[in-house]
């Protein structure tokens, strides 16, 4: 537990380090903290700050920085509201998410919070409910089966599978006619798990069918989810990556790997309102100096996917915070109208 000098010298030091990007000395954290104490005094406190791992002193300065243990705990227990912080801008934001296309709402929520943060803007796009209005089986040839599931809004789906045993086209028809008879208008979910407790009431190359066509269902769903990138070139005018190529590196092979991105937003859509990421003090963000800044937002109530913004550890959380809290009630809106 830290006492309350401790605490206000460490706000002082990571607000002072946020604003101005350099290593804050003793001399400039007795200015700015209002504090009435010897410049001993606060040397001896940064000292048991450093032993606890809440900052840490750069090689070529006598300064000190926060490292991601200390940015957690000034962003847990030092954050004040400002909710005037962002002024005017929520209006803007506003007037350029129009209802009438949702990809365009998606895409323009990106460019804003990349816009407003002056670093990555990223939003998952909306899952769909994972339903199937009508299926359908083709045989192809031996042990070759084409896959045709179309979804309540005409979303037409095609794999081709290759099966255990060769199955005859009024196989596959009943395979067909039972699934759109008995599961149609259920999740892909809903009907796995009715499966699982039928098998045994089902021909055993009825039953393989039928799980492959969840299966191809399942995937086809997965691949459809995508994220909307925006502002990775801001990343290169950062002071804390512009010096690193390494870290400038490693940070564009994550956006390009989309798969780890949806990865890390996907535990946003799982929890409510904002959530704060710092790098390296989990496997959640495995990059030291990276942080992200995510909500989830909804449609009609449901949650359907995350937005957020993403930077360096050394960021005004503050504002992070309400650039996203906003946007993720806009675009919740802006989706939810008819």
């Amino acid at each position: 537990m830290l006492d309350e000098r401790s605490k206000s010298l460490l706000k002082t030091l990571v607000e002072r380090y946020i604003a101005d990007g350099q290593p804050v000395g003793s001399r400039t954290l007795s200015k700015a903290s209002g504090l009435e104490l010897s410049p001993a005094t606060i040397r001896n406190v940064m000292a048991d700050l450093e032993e606890l791992g809440l900052i840490a002193s750069p090689h070529t300065s006598a300064g000190r920085i926060p490292t991601p243990r200390g940015y957690r705990l000034f962003v847990d227990t030092m954050l004040t509201a400002n909710p005037g912080l962002l002024g005017a801008e929520p209006i803007a934001l506003d007037a350029q998410l129009q209802p009438d296309q949702p990809q365009r709402v998606i895409t323009s929520a990106a460019q804003l919070l990349s816009n407003l943060s002056s670093f990555v803007g990223v939003v998952t796009a909306p899952r769909k409910p994972s339903v199937f209005h009508h299926i359908e089986f083709l045989r192809l040839g031996e042990r070759r089966v084409l896959v045709i599931m179309v979804s309540p809004d005409g979303d037409v789906q095609n794999r081709v599978i290759f099966t255990a045993q060769d199955h005859t086209q009024a196989e596959l028809a009943e395979a067909s006619n039972r699934l759109n008879a008995q599961y149609a208008g259920l999740s892909l979910e809903a009907v796995r798990e009715k499966l699982k407790h039928e098998v045994d009431a089902l021909r055993g190359e009825i039953a393989l069918l039928m799980n492959a066509a969840v299966q191809v269902g399942t995937e086809a769903m997965s691949q459809e989810e995508q994220v909307i990138i925006s502002g990775e070139r801001n990343l290169l005018t950062v002071q804390d990556f512009s010096q690193d190529m390494n870290s400038l590196r490693r940070l564009f092979d994550l956006f390009e790997q989309k798969t780890q991105l949806m990865r890390l937003l996907d535990g946003s859509s799982r929890a409510e309102g904002v959530r704060i990421f710092i790098g390296g003090e989990s496997q959640i963000v495995p990059y030291e100096e990276l942080s992200i800044v995510s909500a989830p937002y909804e449609v009609d109530g449901q949650v359907v996917g995350t937005l957020g913004v993403i930077g360096p550890t050394r960021m005004a959380y503050d504002r992070m915070i309400q650039i996203v809290d906003i946007t993720s009630r806009m675009v919740s809106n802006a989706l939810s109208q008819k």
